[in-house]
């Protein structure tokens, strides 16, 4: 991003560069086309299969393992490539091609650098510094999880990322959260909420600029026409989380455990809100994402150190073998620690908060490719051009086909920017037929991949999430095995993103919103 996106020329700028970098990403290749016995279709094959080896995995054997799910996709593209017509070499290449788009690194990152800074300030005790601020102020366990909604939907806008806030506040809002016994499905779909809210209204979102670009409108214009869709399903989402506090209860934390932990839960851990106020600032001036969590990291560095609040060693330690000559003289850094030979190794939150998310980061690059493979093969023009002979035949049923058919293709397409690009040429396509503008065809298909993205029990939102919990019991005594939500338990409490994707559904049937091209001038709608 621009180092100043207050200028209207460097928004222009940005915005070509945003359009350049889209359209090398839906080209990527576009020039291997992959022919499949069976016809088109079955280049969805390999996507398919995950699909299901998900669901049964997840939904029937409740199993939430992410490796598990990458040995699904790596069994899906083998079995897919036995279906390819002649030679299987572009079938392979646009396996490669797929797994070093850019879209999957723009998610890597997210997840490396989120997972560094929430385990630094954590280090930090900036959940007993939550803790604390809840029992002063007597919140409990009925409002943690709506208030949890809305710090969450404040964040992902500041930032752009709802991956980075998902796994920000699942490392710290959520242990907060069950300490004070608020319901544990409930907390942790009151934060994928807020990452949906983030990710479908921050201007600086990949999704928001996708959505733009794609459909030929301002980023600016589509921000500011959406407001309305996600505040109506922001406030019933907020409703919906403090009625649902009152019905769900939440585990029964040892009262010892708890009260230990509440007597050594201090104020000053609080003040890692600075620290995420570096993060949000440097984000909201124009800064890359990059760089505005590594500001926040740094802060937090410092503050952890120059307050006491956390010895180097808990940020990063060297675990040298004590038998080691050149370890034994440098023994007093204090980011080094000496160990039996067997147990050397590296620690501290800044590795622990990058590291819990390699498998997840193989499983998204194996996704992408089997996207690639599944445009390729013209699985998703095949689509398409069903949406538009057979369903699309109203503008009424056309915007409610945008709706079926982004849900289809989030359904295995787990990112949701990946997902979005993939459907977007064909959101466009719909919406050109019935003149549709620019800004409502933008809403639509960002409104429901953000929502669905954090949504279904395979989709990436979702994982990041659950691979940031399964770190939560090296962390606390208290937090058990038990604790964690599974993904599969946690997708109807996802209120926010359900409602978004509903008041689409009635916007669609009565109109509400509705703009055409003539509606405003080309200028206003237009990016030429």
């Amino acid at each position: 991003m621009s180092d100043n996106a207050g200028d209207p020329d460097d928004i222009d700028e940005v915005d070509e560069t945003v359009e350049e970098e889209l359209e090398e990403a839906m080209s990527t290749g576009a020039d291997l086309d992959i022919e499949f016995h069976g016809g088109k279709w079955m280049s969805a094959f390999p996507l398919a299969f995950f699909v299901l080896w998900a669901i049964v995995q997840s939904g029937l054997f409740r199993i939430g393992d992410t490796t598990g799910l990458v040995a699904g996709m790596l069994i899906g593209l083998i079995l897919g490539m036995l279906f390819v017509k002649g030679s299987w070499q572009t079938y392979a290449n646009t396996i490669f091609a797929g797994m070093t788009r850019r879209v999957a690194a723009t998610a890597v990152v997210a997840w490396l650098w989120a997972g560094m800074f929430a385990n630094t300030i954590q280090a930090g005790g900036f959940v007993g510094g939550l803790v604390w601020a809840a029992d002063a102020a007597s919140i409990g366990a009925v409002l943690f999880p709506a208030i949890t909604f809305i710090l969450a939907a404040l964040l992902a806008t500041g930032i752009g990322t709802g991956y980075g806030t998902t796994v920000a506040f699942t490392t710290l809002f959520f242990p907060a959260g069950i300490l004070l016994g608020a319901n544990p499905v409930l907390m942790f779909g009151s934060i994928l909420s807020g990452a949906v809210f983030g990710d479908n209204l921050a201007p600086v979102s990949d999704t928001t600029i996708v959505s733009a670009v794609t459909q030929d409108a301002d980023i600016g214009g589509v921000v500011a026409s959406r407001f309305k869709y996600a505040i109506v399903a922001a406030v019933l989402a907020f409703a919906g989380y403090v009625v649902a506090g009152g019905m769900f209860s939440g585990l029964d934390v040892s009262g010892q455990a708890r009260q230990i932990f509440l007597q050594n839960s201090e104020a000053v851990g609080l003040v890692h809100l600075l620290s995420m106020a570096a993060v949000i600032g440097t984000a909201v001036a124009g800064r890359h994402i990059v760089e505005a969590i590594s500001w926040g990291i740094i802060v937090a560095f410092v503050f952890n150190i120059a307050l006491g609040l956390a010895p180097m060693s808990e940020m990063i330690l060297f675990q040298a073998p004590e038998n080691v000559g050149i370890a034994q003289s440098l023994s007093f850094l204090p980011f080094l620690e000496l160990v039996p030979a067997g147990e050397a190794g590296v620690t501290g939150s800044i590795y622990t908060g990058a590291a819990g998310f390699f498998p997840l980061i193989v499983l998204v690059l194996l996704i992408v490719a089997g996207a690639q493979i599944m445009i390729g093969g013209g699985g998703f023009k095949a689509l398409q051009d069903w949406l538009l002979r057979s369903v699309a035949t109203s503008v009424r049923r056309t915007e409610l086909t945008m709706v079926l058919g982004t849900a289809i293709v989030n359904a295995m397409i787990t990112i949701n920017t990946a997902a979005e690009i993939a459907i977007a040429p064909y959101i466009a396509r719909l919406g050109e037929r019935f003149n549709i503008n620019g800004y409502r065809r933008a809403n639509i298909l960002d409104a429901n991949t953000s929502a669905l993205g954090y949504i279904f029990p395979w989709s990436g939102g979702v994982l990041v999430g659950f691979a940031a919990m399964q770190g939560l019991p090296s962390q606390f005594d208290w937090f058990t095995r038990e604790m964690i939500v599974s993904p599969v338990e946690v997708w109807p409490f996802v209120f926010h993103g359900w409602l978004l994707v509903g008041v689409f559904v009635v916007a669609a049937l009565t109109g509400f919103g509705r703009e055409y091209t003539t509606d405003r001038r080309a200028a206003e709608v237009a990016r030429v």
